[in-house]
């Protein structure tokens, strides 16, 4: 999949001047051509967050297929545009009539009519608070899709640039493990435990795959709120604040690159 990014933009009359966007765009066409979205799907896409994956799948997807994009999130939540206001520029495009945006929906108990080609999770395991709260979501897409299409951080990574990204991937698990937070890192899974999971729900795991993603700019996001965070630490008399200023200082000490994404295809 060979995509000009500005060329997209230009069509849809979406993140024209808006580079950073275009950047996270070109990583997530090369999810979709990891996962084969194909021309007709009608996909389900849980933890849609601002629609990033969302409008390369309804491209993706073509006039003949839909994407109902589904999140517990409200739609004030988000910057520097809400969900809402974000949803709301897509929604006024072309791809907006290949799109149903959910907000404010729990999957568990979302109502499902129809039988999906695929559901999607793109970025947003690392928001469920428990194992058991993601295995659940698995199990239900059993029942209403036959794939699963699933990309992560992957915290084995293979680049000391990316030491960064994982050291504040790490002090914000803590800090979610220590305080109740809406923070976007609640429980960092690995490739192990999803393809663990996964099975447990009944999934066959058809595809592995890694996509390079250390150009992107989340490695510095993560790294900047982590160092918001960890003054949450400097009163803690406690281990975790020993731990905490030894992952503070590894993370400043390193380059900033992301951690790479690793890709799951289950049926």
């Amino acid at each position: 999949m060979s995509i000009d990014i500005n060329n997209f933009c230009e069509k849809y009359k979406l993140y024209q001047e808006d580079a950073i966007q275009k950047v996270q765009l070109q990583h997530r066409f090369q999810l979709a051509k990891a996962f084969e979205i194909k021309e007709g799907m009608r996909v389900l896409e849980i933890g849609c967050g601002q629609g990033d994956m969302t409008v390369v799948l309804a491209d993706q997807v073509g006039a003949s297929g839909h994407v109902t994009a589904i999140d517990v999130a409200s739609g004030e939540y988000g910057a520097p545009l809400t969900l809402s206001q974000a949803h709301e520029k897509i929604k006024n495009t072309k791809l907006g009539e290949r799109i149903s945006f959910h907000l404010e929906t729990d999957f568990l108990t979302f109502p499902v009519e129809e039988h999906y080609d695929c559901v999607v999770f793109a970025h947003s395991s690392w928001y469920f608070h428990s194992p058991e709260m993601l295995s659940s979501y698995f199990e239900k897409v059993r029942m209403i899709s036959s794939k699963l299409l699933f990309a992560e951080w992957d915290v084995h990574y293979t680049k000391i640039s990316q030491r960064g990204h994982f050291c504040a991937v790490t002090l914000l698990a803590l800090h979610s493990a220590l305080t109740e937070n809406d923070g976007n890192i609640q429980h960092v899974f690995s490739r192990q435990e999803i393809i663990k999971l996964l099975e447990v729900a009944g999934f066959t795991i058809q595809k592995e795959d890694v996509v390079a993603s250390s150009y992107l700019q989340d490695g510095q996001w993560e790294i900047d709120y982590a160092s918001e965070v960890y003054r949450e630490f400097s009163t803690d008399s406690t281990q975790f604040h020993t731990l905490a200023t030894s992952l503070y200082h590894m993370m400043n000490e390193s380059v900033k690159d992301s951690l790479d994404t690793f890709v799951v295809v289950a049926m």
